[in-house]
């Protein structure tokens, strides 16, 4: 009862995660925006420690596209995350410019990205001792408009990257004192060519956030005949897991990925499960470079 009157706020990671967050750097960095060398769309749908009431729900969608020899990136992506009685839909629009920096095509490039993100709280899906409480039958809404920043540089088998997806910390209602938290992000990756048939994909994402534990994801891939990709990976002391994939002809990829976890909520679960599809569209004018490792 006294910790519960004590007047202070606590923070955590706010933002939705993804074990397949290769296949969709856009949700997190807009520098990403192009990169790829074609018009790309990627979706990801993520269905968190199934069979646990209320636990998150997110979709991811991002579309992309280079102009002009690849040194301008356009796109936009959605992400949808849902938690009990929390939904929170994030509408961001992208833009990239890149500097080509040797003739191996090596690339820097710089993003910003502006948008809302649509915060909805019903507590009408709340579970409540007293149902006639009037807060029960209420709900909050609230658009926060944001924007963020983000670096990457990349070529044809690595990639870095460093990015703030939401740089401004609102209000989430007026109250209390709950705030948007920023969140910082550090990937990178390379593509090791073990022999004709077999290369090894390594990647790792960061997550950075004020006042809570640097956690990051870890990834090893193999991918085989340029098609086939089987990986594992850790998430720090959270979880486990392996993914697949595989690419139809240089254009559709599908992806799949399961994690378990490896803290106090590996009981009453059954696991995370993660889908992706990604789909890549060029011109004859300019042919898709085959394969993209990123």
């Amino acid at each position: 009862m006294l910790l519960l009157a004590l007047p202070f706020t606590a923070k955590a990671q706010q933002e939705p995660q993804s074990s397949l967050y290769m296949m969709n750097p856009l949700a997190f960095n807009p520098a990403y925006a192009g990169s790829r060398g074609s018009f790309n769309i990627a979706a990801v749908g993520r269905f968190q420690w199934v069979g646990l009431e209320g636990a998150p729900m997110s979709q991811f969608l991002s579309v992309h596209a280079p102009l002009r020899a690849q040194s301008i990136g356009l796109g936009m992506h959605v992400v949808n995350d849902k938690i009990g009685a929390r939904n929170n839909t994030s509408i961001y629009a992208d833009f990239s410019f890149a500097i080509r920096l040797n003739k191996k095509a090596d690339r820097l490039a710089f993003g910003i990205n502006g948008g809302v993100d649509l915060f909805q709280l019903d507590f009408n899906n709340l579970i409540v001792d007293d149902p006639t409480d009037p807060v029960h039958s209420s709900s909050y809404f609230s658009a926060m408009p944001n924007f963020g920043l983000g670096i990457y540089y990349y070529g044809e088998r690595h990639y870095v990257g460093v990015s703030a997806p939401r740089l401004l910390e609102n209000t989430l209602s007026s109250t209390d004192n709950s705030t948007v938290t920023r969140h910082f992000y550090v990937t990178g990756g390379y593509v090791f060519r073990l022999n004709s048939v077999i290369q090894l994909k390594p990647s790792a994402l960061v997550k950075l956030t004020p006042n809570a534990p640097v956690t990051f994801d870890v990834n090893a891939n193999l991918f085989m005949f340029e098609r086939f990709n089987v990986g594992l990976m850790y998430r720090f002391h959270e979880s486990v897991g392996v993914n697949l994939g595989f690419t139809i002809k240089n254009f559709l990829t599908i992806a799949y990925a399961y994690d378990f976890p490896i803290n106090d909520l590996r009981t009453n679960q059954y696991g995370t499960h993660e889908v992706a599809l990604q789909l890549d569209l060029w011109s004859k004018k300019r042919p898709y470079l085959s394969p993209r490792y990123f």
